[in-house]
């Protein structure tokens, strides 16, 4: 698997084959049925492909976004969706550029998570879709965790970067770590009494009783 997919694959969070990054049957090439490399797309400020104006997408990330995510250059302090400031500045530490960025907006948009059955905490299919898609990608992945807006500071523990880093902030709340996901569960409530064995029982089948 290239180097690129696989960093983008990491957001897919619970490896969820929904949540892709390419079309169906896309592959690496810069034409069809080539076997040359794909060459890399410009980039402009930021590190953001210029498939989309960020400019653009600030407004419609305003009338469309805000209402449930947090991203400070936006002034949107909304707490229903994750913070997206504390959540992609914890990516662009990993070593994630602003291209990588935009390309997991863009997949969480057009495959939301599937819904809790609890229509306010759940991202809505469609909410925006093609040129305006590119324009609200552009414009989070040139914002959101930049320099200057810190991430929360994780806890000194093998098992907080994995957390961080790996999709289940998306979904869940857990305060030691900064995460402020709410289509899944809150782990502050539902964790404490729950030995390690049962929260892995509970990451491995979902669905167990515990």
């Amino acid at each position: 698997m290239p180097k690129r997919r696989r960093r983008q694959a990491r957001y897919a969070g619970h490896g969820t084959p929904t949540i892709g990054f390419r079309p169906r049957g896309e592959t690496d090439a810069h034409a069809p049925g080539s076997s040359a490399p794909r060459r890399p797309r410009a980039l402009g400020n930021h590190g953001v492909a210029q498939n989309g104006s960020v400019d653009r997408g600030r407004q419609l990330f305003t009338s469309k976004c805000a209402t449930c995510h947090s991203l400070k250059d936006a002034g949107s302090t909304a707490q229903i969706g994750p913070n997206l400031d504390a959540a992609f500045a914890q990516a662009r530490a990993a070593g994630e550029d602003s291209d990588t960025i935009a390309g997991v907006v863009k997949a969480q948009v057009e495959n939301p998570r599937p819904s809790n059955g609890n229509a306010s905490v759940s991202m809505p299919a469609g909410l925006v879709g093609g040129k305006d898609l590119e324009d609200v990608a552009s414009y989070v992945a040139s914002v959101a965790g930049a320099p200057g807006i810190k991430g929360p500071q994780l806890p000194n523990d093998p098992g907080a970067p994995v957390f961080a880093n790996n999709g289940c902030s998306g979904c869940h709340t857990l305060k030691a770590v900064g995460a402020s996901g709410t289509t899944g569960p809150s782990l502050d409530e539902v964790i404490p009494g729950m030995s390690a064995a049962e929260v892995k029982k509970s990451i491995v089948d979902p669905n167990a009783k515990i």
